[in-house]
């Protein structure tokens, strides 16, 4: 990932326009009429070898001419021409370009792909930022910059819009002027060949001037610095996403049922919400969420899920409150002190609940008073206000009464949407809303819609945040038995694990399986199930036979030795004639579960194209497919994650229990999500898992039946957990050491499960440390705080804390370093508990962080410290620091360390 030089992308002081054209209505005409006219400040420089002027402004012959070289270079010109002037812009000292031509690889053709790798080659050695090919341009409304050939210009605002498709900068730039929406930057994105959305959000992200980011997604390259983007720039502010293609008729039918339901979209979704972003579906859906947060954006991360509706027909609030319900929402109670202010204000024929109808007539003075009673009320935590049209009642007074009682509240405001229904009755009034910045929709519908988004964002945000509670108990995984099962599989030349090697993987990862012995024939398979005990079940055994039901190769609840014997010989022959060349190498006999009412449960992997090994837990059974009841998350997982991931699908509210039935082991069935997980970062060579069904009841969980296709590593050299689109947590960073007093302590990386702990630590710091650490006090560490430091992105930033070898639980130290996107520094920074100082914790720790940031390539670590924190300055010049007085603070010390 990389920001580097996209400043000149975004605030160029000048721009030179290869291609300009007096054409009427060509590319080059409508590009150039577009810089010379929306209020750009620098100069514009045309390239076009056979026009004296464009615009009125004299034209350059070639990039070799302009006087001086353009901070911004656009491309319309021939596929052919744009390589050479690529890097003729790059040897003039250009540093970002727009490539507006197509051309290059689109439908998959090979001259086209040749063409784009030659203007990568032309790029690179400049370190040149290329947006496109293939593109509409881009916009920097603040700037007056429009260097695009979109037919209208974007308002100036604080909304990004990023998108793969240049048709949807047109119809995103038509539906928001009217309504007064402004952009911060608009940018078409085209094929990406350099710039792509992740280097697009981590600009975003610490954009002042940016508020919230839309995107359009058609598709996702690179996946973990997408994900590692996206989840950096979420936490700043609002970032919603509308993904393209959602039905994928090209998707190739998967061999195992995990396979069958994990399609690319549902892995989208998954991780959108991972990210903390918003995803809608529609476009409607996507411009009513833009104008939701162009009003709304600072109180998305604070809105509850309890809404008050008031309107003035009945009708409308049922249709309000059935849309709230019917997506998930909550309708706010009215506490009985709102009942009673409303009752002195409103008519006696008012409904007294919510949703609250003030009848048809009501004047501004009643829509004043009980918008008033309603944002009083604790228990609402937001209001949509409606209004339907009627002969009696003037649609503009209503709509400025409801402004009125919002400017009169300006600290903490909830949020209030409104729906002034008809076409042109409420004409004026919607002119009034979007004035004052207040959301406003044409229906019921649409209103609840919005607000829902903002519940769903706030969700996503508090998954973020969310504090897991430490896994139960659990033993270490046995790697070295899962090595041997696989290694063994692939040198036969298998892709399928047999039952029996599948569930000692399993079995090896601590996820419970039932006991099944593998053999040859009939014969051993009566001295198998003598030793297991009756019943038992009988199951084909084959390479070739992945799905056995369907062949008829499962037979249950066998009860003697001749009943097996029987089923024996008759299994054989239903699949012989069902797979006839299929290879049959036996059977695997298993212990019948008496389980009772156990739910069945499926738990997968599938891989992923684009994001990887992907988790997927739903109903199970043999009607799973039917069912499609299920949910998908990316690993690795926590509990909280895992928690979470279950309660998306329906057949969790079943179990947690109901009626004279008792939950299910939740936290066992998370305990195995995780497990599973975990298998899929530790192995290349699993490509793919099923479990069905997974029982589950009360008593915990046990899998009957599992299958795990293997595959050569794709990349041997590299750590397993490389395919993950979410880095998990870096195991090998864990070691033990010993500080210079004899003291045994352990290092190992930070891990979400930590927050308490490091809380603990930071109430050990007396007032002065804090101050060296911070440079500010703090009495305490909020949980929002402490979440941020303890749930870390693995792939961008590190913290290693140190902790007593006899007290696991305690936390003595921590270091973390956070690099730039460019990889290129790092920050530092050093905390140790009071008490603890001068012991070499902090020595330690910096140590093994400069070993880290050695490893992942980083160019230098630096931090700021404070002039008089000597103790630190003193470790800093003892590890090689190189040290300055900060040019903006004589009190800071710049201190940093080049890593080669």
């Amino acid at each position: 990932m990389s920001v580097r030089n996209l400043d000149s992308l975004f605030a160029p002081k000048s721009v030179a326009l290869i291609g300009a054209s007096n054409r009427e209505n060509s590319v080059g005409q409508v590009i150039a009429r577009n810089l010379f006219h929306s209020g750009f400040a620098g100069p514009v420089m045309p390239v076009n070898p056979k026009a004296e002027a464009v615009e009125g402004v004299l034209a350059y012959k070639d990039v070799q001419a302009l006087p001086f070289a353009p901070d911004l270079g656009v491309v319309c010109t021939p596929p052919d021409t744009v390589a050479p002037i690529v890097a003729a812009l790059g040897a003039r000292g250009t540093k970002a370009c727009v490539v507006i031509t197509a051309g290059f690889g689109e439908g998959g053709s090979q001259a086209g792909e040749k063409r784009m790798q030659a203007v990568l080659d032309a790029a690179r050695p400049h370190t040149l930022r290329l947006v496109g090919p293939n593109c509409v341009g881009t916009m920097v409304p603040p700037l007056g910059l429009n260097a695009s050939f979109a037919h209208i210009g974007a308002r100036s605002g604080d909304l990004a819009f990023l998108t793969q498709s240049g048709a949807m900068v047109t119809a995103m730039l038509d539906w928001s002027t009217p309504r007064g929406i402004g952009f911060s930057k608009v940018v078409s994105l085209g094929d990406m060949a350099d710039v792509d959305f992740g280097d697009l959000l981590d600009y975003l992200a610490n954009d002042r001037e940016t508020r919230a980011i839309l995107l359009y997604v058609e598709a996702v390259t690179h996946a973990r610095k997408f994900m590692s983007a996206a989840r950096a720039a979420a936490r700043a502010k609002p970032v919603i996403v509308i993904k393209g293609g959602r039905h994928a008729e090209g998707a190739k039918a998967a061999a195992s049922h995990t396979g069958a339901l994990a399609g690319a979209d549902a892995v989208y979704d998954a991780a959108f919400k991972r990210a903390g972003m918003l995803r809608v579906d529609t476009l409607d859906e996507l411009f009513d969420a833009a104008e939701t947060l162009a009003m709304s954006a600072r109180l998305a991360r604070t809105v509850g899920e309890r809404l008050a509706i008031l309107t003035n027909g009945g009708g409308l609030g049922v249709l309000a409150t059935d849309a709230l319900i019917g997506d998930g929402g909550t309708l706010a109670e009215l506490s009985e002190a709102t009942v009673a202010a409303l009752d002195e204000t409103l008519p006696a024929t008012w409904s007294r609940g919510n949703p609250v109808d003030i009848i048809g007539d009501a004047p501004g003075s009643r829509y004043e008073a009980a918008l008033e009673g309603l944002l009083s009320d604790r228990g609402v935590d937001a209001v949509l206000v409606m209004h339907c049209p009627v002969a009696v009642a003037d649609p503009l007074e209503a709509a400025q009464a409801t402004v009125a009682t919002l400017e009169a509240r300006p600290g903490g405001r909830k949020p209030v949407f409104t729906a002034w229904l008809g076409t042109e009755a409420p004409r004026k009034a919607r002119a009034l809303f979007a004035e004052k910045r207040l959301p406003t929709y044409d229906t019921p519908e649409q209103a609840v819609r919005a607000f829902m988004h903002l519940v769903r964002y706030r969700r996503n945000q508090d998954l973020l945040m969310q504090t897991p509670p430490s896994v139960p108990d659990h033993a270490e995984p046995d790697q070295a038995a899962v090595r041997e099962i696989l290694d063994a599989a692939l040198a036969e030349g298998r892709t399928w694990l047999s039952e029996p090697e599948a569930k000692r993987a399993l079995a090896a990862y601590g996820i419970p399986t039932v006991q099944t012995r593998e053999v040859p024939d009939a014969e051993a398979a009566l001295a198998a199930a003598e030793e297991l005990g009756y019943p038992v079940a009988l199951k084909i055994l084959s390479p070739d036979i992945t799905h056995k039901s369907d062949v008829g190769g499962v037979k249950l609840d066998i009860e003697s030795p001749e009943q097996l014997q029987r089923e024996s010989q008759r299994m054989l022959r239903r699949c012989r004639a069902a797979k006839p060349q299929a290879r049959l190498a036996g059977f695997s006999v298993q212990q019948m579960a008496r389980r009772p009412g156990a739910h069945e449960l499926i738990l997968g992997i599938v891989e992923d194209r684009q994001f990887g090994p992907v988790v997927l837990f739903g109903q199970g059974g043999t009607a799973v497919e039917v069912i499609q009841d299920k949910a998908l998350a990316l690993p690795p997982l926590n509990m909280a994650l895992a928690r979470s991931t279950m309660r998306e699908t329906r057949i969790h509210r079943l179990l947690e229990g109901y009626r004279d039935r008792p939950a299910a082991d939740l936290d066992g069935i998370a305990r195995a999500l995780i497990d599973l997980a975990q298998l899929a970062a530790d192995f290349q060579e699993v490509a793919e898992v099923d479990i069905n069904p997974l029982l589950a009841d009360a008593e915990g969980v046990l899998a009957l039946d599992a299958r795990i296709k293997v595959q050569a590593a794709p990349d041997p050299q590299r750590r397993p957990a490389w395919r993950l689109a979410i880095r998990p947590y870096p195991k090998y960073l864990e070691g033990a050491a010993t500080l210079p007093d004899g003291t045994p302590v352990f290092v190992r990386p930070i891990r979400p499960e930590d927050e308490a702990a490091l809380v603990e630590a930071y109430a050990h710091l007396t007032p002065e440390d804090v101050h060296m650490r911070f440079f500010h006090y703090m009495k305490s560490l909020s949980h929002e705080t402490a979440a941020r430091l303890t749930q870390i992105d693995y792939n961008r930033e590190m913290a290693l804390v140190a902790v007593p070898q006899d007290d696991p639980g305690q936390i003595w130290g921590v270091v973390r370093i956070a690099a730039d996107p460019d990889n290129a520094r790092a920050e530092y920074a050093v905390t140790v508990r009071s008490e603890l100082k001068g012991r070499g914790v902090g020595y330690l720790l910096m140590q093994r962080i400069l070993d880290y940031a050695r490893e992942r390539g980083i160019g230098a670590v630096w931090g700021d410290v404070l002039a008089d924190n000597e103790r630190m300055l003193q470790m800093n010049q003892e590890l090689g620091f190189d040290l300055e007085r900060h040019r903006e603070d004589p009190q800071v010390i710049r201190v940093t360390k080049r890593l080669d």
